[in-house]
Order: C-alpha cells, then structure tokens, then sequence
C-alpha cells in the first residue's frame, strides 16, 4: 500500500463502478459510517479514510503548517483521489467535511461528480450579516475547557452534539472518538474547523 493510502487509512469495500467517498467529521473517523456504508456496498465502490490525526491514521504525518488550514486536508482528499486514480466520485462530507470537500473540488473538479453535505456548515462564527453559528465569547469559553481539561470536555460535549438522549451509547461511542483522539492534535484541528471554515472569503 503506498504512503498515501497508509497515511490515511484509507479502505476500499463494495462491488460498483461508481465511486462514492465518505469523509467524517471533527472528533470521528471513518467507522462513524459503518452501517451506512452496508447499504450502498452491493452498487457502489466505496472509499473511507481518516483525516490525518484521526483514527488509525498516521500520526507521524501530522504537521501543524499542512493542517492549520482546511485546505490541508482538501489537499489529503486530492491525495487519495490521485492515488486511486479515481474520477467523477461521489463525495459525502460530514460536518467539517464538507467544506473539505468543497474546497478539494474547486481545486481539482475532475475528481468528482457530485458533493452531498450532513450538518455542513460554512462559517461557525456569528458576524453580521451572516448569522448561524456561536458568537466568539462562547468558542473562547470552549477552547479554554478544551485546553485546561480535554477529556472533561469530550464527555460534556459529546452528549449535546450527538442528542438522541435516549440512545446513551451513541453519545458514549462519540465520546470515545473524541478520547482516542490526540489532544493537541485535536485542539488545533478544533481551531481550523471552528475559526477558519469559510471558503471563499476569509471574512464570514
């Protein structure tokens, strides 16, 4: 396996000629779309991979300069797609990812067909006009717990981002992922995603 694919984990499963490409979102990896992917493994090929940092990526990949901005990890999607040497893929973004995912295909729009979006979001900061994220006192205040206390915060905010109060384990699991997760690592993956998710202007 080349270097790309072992950086990134990446795996390959499913029996079509179509592509279609799953990318998790902050604090996961790729086995968040494991009972996903079962649906589309009998007509689809199917690629998922964790972010550098992530999962059972390659830590030693990681350099703070390459991912202090998305386009460090749209630069990863590109990676892998030339790897695979696959086009015209399908590419489903989750959260953060989708704005990978749209700034991989502005870059090179070759390798896909198509992007679909779960929970995207362009900008997570409040400033007028644009208004549909959190103001910067309250990231301030969330960076702070997520500097003085990591694992604290992965079991407070776990259950609020996942919801479904009445499923405890879906909250558990993601609390999980947020704790195997390099805590430096994802401080700083925490910063580009919550202070820099904006992809065509550097101002929301």
């Amino acid at each position: 396996m080349s270097e790309v694919l072992l950086r990134n984990n990446v795996q390959i499963t499913g029996a079509g000629e179509q592509t279609i490409m799953f990318a998790h979102g902050f604090g996961c990896d790729q086995n968040v779309w494991r009972y996903l992917i079962k649906e589309f493994e009998s007509s689809y090929r199917l690629v998922v991979f964790d972010f550098v940092g992530s999962g059972q990526s390659d830590l030693t990949a990681y350099n703070s300069i390459r991912y202090g901005s998305l386009d460090g990890y749209a630069l990863d999607v590109i990676e892998i797609l030339e790897e695979l040497n696959f086009r015209d893929v399908i590419f489903i973004g989750h959260s953060v990812a989708a704005m990978i995912g749209v700034k991989a295909a502005i870059k090179h729009p070759e390798y896909f067909r198509s992007l679909v979006f779960v929970g995207p979001s362009p900008c997570y900061i409040n400033d007028a006009p644009y208004f549909g994220g959190m103001e910067r006192e309250q990231l301030q205040s969330l960076f702070e717990v997520m500097d003085n206390n990591y694992l604290g915060w992965s079991s407070t905010i776990a259950p609020l981002i996942m919801g479904n109060p009445e499923r405890p384990e879906l909250a558990e699991e993601l609390t999980g992922n947020f704790c195997a997760t390099d805590p430096d690592i994802a401080r700083e993956f925490a910063r580009v995603t919550f202070y820099l998710t904006t992809v065509l202007t550097s101002k929301c």
